[in-house]
């Protein structure tokens, strides 16, 4: 009873400190109202963040790039495929295609190698058999191998576990 009496008046002046909040606060937090619609933010409100709209999913062939160019720079996906008209290739790029944005946040390059008898570096490291989706961290290594085309929202949350994005995000070590 004793301890319950001394933790309540202990807290009387934190709360009595705090004092009453008036209606359209100071701080510029307003209650919620339901039904009510937020107002949009101007563009000063906004934080810095570059434009990435105005920047496109970039799509290169395996003849025109290396594994080492994109070392430290991009997360490179690359999609095998024993010819172009392959249906799950043509459906990952599709997937792909259809909502850059969140590859682009994860500086993903997208690869591909539909010609299995040019033998590109990338064959010969990567070694595929017909169709793979092959998702790399930017210190080159092989992070998972998918024999079946990925929504974006896939390769995304595969990524967002790599070691190196989570240091990006900064919430390596967080459990």
């Amino acid at each position: 009873m004793k301890l319950k009496r001394l933790i309540f008046l202990a807290m009387v002046p934190l709360v009595a400190a705090m004092g009453p909040k008036p209606e359209g606060e100071a701080d510029g937090h307003r209650p919620y109202v339901r039904g009510e619609v937020p107002a949009a933010r101007s563009e000063s409100d906004a934080p810095a963040r570059p434009d990435r709209s105005a920047v496109e999913l970039t799509v290169l062939s395996a003849a025109e790039a290396e594994p080492a160019e994109f070392l430290w720079q991009a997360r490179p996906v690359v999609i095998f495929a024993n010819t172009a008209a392959d249906p799950a290739f043509v459906e990952q790029l599709a997937a792909l295609r259809r909502d850059p944005a969140p590859l682009i946040l994860r500086d993903v390059v997208v690869i591909t190698d539909t010609d299995p008898a040019a033998a590109s570096i990338w064959r010969r490291q990567l070694r595929p058999e017909g169709f793979s989706l092959v998702l790399m961290d930017k210190d080159g290594q092989v992070k998972q191998r998918k024999p079946v085309p990925w929504s974006v929202r896939e390769i995304t949350r595969a990524i967002d576990k790599f070691p190196l994005r989570l240091q990006e995000i900064g919430r390596a070590g967080l459990p």
